[in-house]
């Protein structure tokens, strides 16, 4: 059960961080169509990291950006609490990405904000 919690919670923290990035273009844009280009980055985060290969198995360049960016951690850490095997530091690593993409982008939506009151 406490895996379980902490998967949920994990999940939790990277889709509210993930919704305050989309924030920032969704302030920023001219138009809807302009703010639904801001996202492509973000959909391929996920084909560069170990959701899909082990990152042993990518090549020099691209395994070293895998291994280095925040969906690879949080897929790790939610696949090993799954298979019930310890996650050591992993969870820490994910927690802090998760936690700092959303204090990160909650200060630039935040600017953005004022700058489009103002």
């Amino acid at each position: 059960m406490p895996a379980w919690l902490a998967v949920i919670g994990i999940l939790f923290l990277f889709t509210l961080a993930l919704t305050w990035i989309a924030v920032i273009p969704g302030l920023s844009a001219a138009s809807v169509e302009g703010a639904g280009v801001f996202a492509y980055p973000l959909i391929f985060l996920p084909f560069i990291s170990s959701a899909f290969v082990p990152t042993r198995t990518m090549p020099g360049p691209v395994r070293a950006f895998a291994e280095n960016q925040p969906v690879t951690s949080i897929v790790d850490t939610i696949r090993r609490l799954f298979a019930q095997q310890p996650v050591g530091g992993d969870i820490w690593t994910a927690l802090a990405w998760c936690v700092g993409i959303l204090v990160a982008a909650y200060v630039f939506a935040m600017a953005a904000y004022r700058r489009k009151i103002a």
